[in-house]
């Protein structure tokens, strides 16, 4: 993916909303002046939520624009942690652990169940576009494993039964 330089005829500030801007604003106040950059994590996650849950190029450079910083900077950290998303997923994105503990307490079962009852890969999306099943690394809940995240709700011990519980609970 290439990014241009962009003069300010070509300013994609305006596809970060006013809403997205405050919030934005509110972790740049978090860091010294010249240091708005620290919150370019934060920055993508907004435009993220804003946008249905993934990023574009555009929103990408605009969030460069937004920091003041090289738009190249701004791909790499998108596409290096995996919480944000380059392509559009489900209404409901299952990010299922399957780091060390909670692969030696059963994360295979959990994705193998979740593929079977989706009819779905991992990193695929149901047709209807309610799911996307995705393998994250460690989420920090190692103690509940074998766990998953979906939205900002962790579930942890699972079993094939509260699987299906889970599922059958999202609309």
């Amino acid at each position: 993916m290439m990014f241009a330089q962009h003069n300010k005829k070509d300013s994609k500030l305006d596809l970060i909303t006013a809403e997205s801007k405050a919030d934005i604003d509110n972790w740049i106040a978090k860091y010294p002046a010249d240091q708005k950059q620290s919150a370019v994590m934060a920055a993508l996650r907004i435009v993220q939520d804003q946008n249905g849950g993934y990023l574009t190029q555009d929103l990408i450079e605009a969030v460069a624009e937004y920091l003041e910083m090289q738009p190249i900077a701004v791909y790499e950290v998108a596409t290096f942690y995996s919480m944000y998303e380059m392509k559009p997923v489900g209404k409901h994105k299952i990010c299922v652990c399957t780091n060390i503990s909670c692969m030696l307490c059963g994360s295979d079962e959990v994705v193998d169940h979740l593929q079977n009852k989706l009819g779905i890969k991992l990193g695929e999306t149901t047709e209807d576009g309610k799911f996307t099943l995705k393998e994250v690394e460690c989420l920090g809940a190692c103690v509940g494993a074998p766990m998953l995240q979906i939205g900002e709700e962790y579930f942890e011990n699972l079993t094939p039964q509260k699987l299906d519980e889970i599922i059958d609970k999202l609309d």
